[in-house]
């Protein structure tokens, strides 16, 4: 890269990687939405929940359906 092209891209590097750290953030996020294992746990926490009646079946429910839509790749 020549001096001149720097000068001109250097006020621009800060930026360039606020966005570069905001993508890897958001793959970050991303495996672990859809990550099977995840799910799991999510699954197996609504189930103590309803035994331990602090949500209904019905949230519950919710909950499974949501898990189900994510792993299909259903969720709108």
């Amino acid at each position: 890269m020549d001096p001149v092209t720097l000068l001109f891209r250097l006020p621009l590097l800060p930026l360039q990687g606020l966005v570069k750290i905001g993508q890897i953030i958001q793959e970050q996020a991303e495996d672990e939405l859809y990550n099977p294992a995840s799910v799991q746990r999510e699954l197996e926490e609504a189930a103590e929940a309803r035994a331990q009646g602090r949500m209904s079946d019905e949230e519950v429910s919710q909950v499974e359906r949501a898990a189900v839509a994510r792993l299909t790749g259903e969720e709108g």
